[in-house]
């Protein structure tokens, strides 16, 4: 008995592709535009609720009008702070630290104001406003204090209103980080083919809808 064999087939060898530099590049891209978006949200969270929230209230203090509370305290001052020997000026940092200690104010330095009759000193920081009025003569004095309640205090943070230039730096870190995060995210719909033209119509329907806005409403 004769068994015959099949020939066996010579199987296909994979072949190795070659991709050029463009598809280096857009891999490199995706893969960093990806992470940039991933992380930068993520370290930004936190400022960019704050930011996103406080938004909403800026655009309606009445919410918070009961808030705000006024009261006038009244003190002394030594005589000779207010008219110093002739020759020498005020000591306007005496002063000023006197009124911090005295009543508890921790909010920045706003304002200092010399007359003939009396002195004025100015306070303000977020949410908060708190001038003196000082009498050169008797020392006498009143300082009207204005807490306008939490709600002031996130609107003052969201404007950057009285508070200080490390706040202020802080919003212009959150600004670019803004940024950042909605220029990867357009990067990355660019690269996603499936989602691409409904991402792009999305974005074109948000913005033409924000300037209708302004040609109806606003202008």
């Amino acid at each position: 008995m004769i068994v015959s064999e099949a020939p066996v087939k010579a199987q296909p060898q994979p072949q190795t592709h070659y991709y050029g530099w463009k598809h280096h590049l857009k891999k490199l891209t995706v893969t960093w535009a990806r992470w940039l978006h991933i992380y930068l949200s993520m370290v930004s969270f936190g400022i960019l609720l704050f930011f996103a929230a406080t938004g909403l209230t800026v655009n309606h203090p009445e919410w918070f009008a009961s808030q705000q509370k006024t009261v006038v305290l009244r003190g002394q001052a030594p005589l000779s702070w207010l008219r110093p020997p002739a020759g020498k000026d005020i000591d306007k940092l005496q002063i000023v630290e006197q009124l911090r200690r005295q009543h508890g104010i921790h909010s920045a330095f706003s304002d200092f104001r010399v007359d003939d009759a009396q002195l004025s000193v100015g306070f303000k920081g977020p949410g908060y406003t708190a001038d003196a009025f000082i009498d050169r003569d008797t020392g006498k004095y009143e300082l009207t204090e204005t807490r306008m309640g939490l709600g002031a205090i996130l609107n003052d943070l969201h404007k950057g209103r009285d508070t200080g230039s490390a706040w202020k730096w802080l919003i212009d870190a959150s600004a670019v980080l803004m940024t950042l995060v909605s220029a990867t995210g357009l990067a990355l719909i660019f690269f996603l083919a499936k989602r691409r033209m409904s991402g792009l119509v999305s974005l074109g329907v948000g913005a033409a809808a924000c300037f209708v806005v302004y040609l109806i409403w606003v202008r």
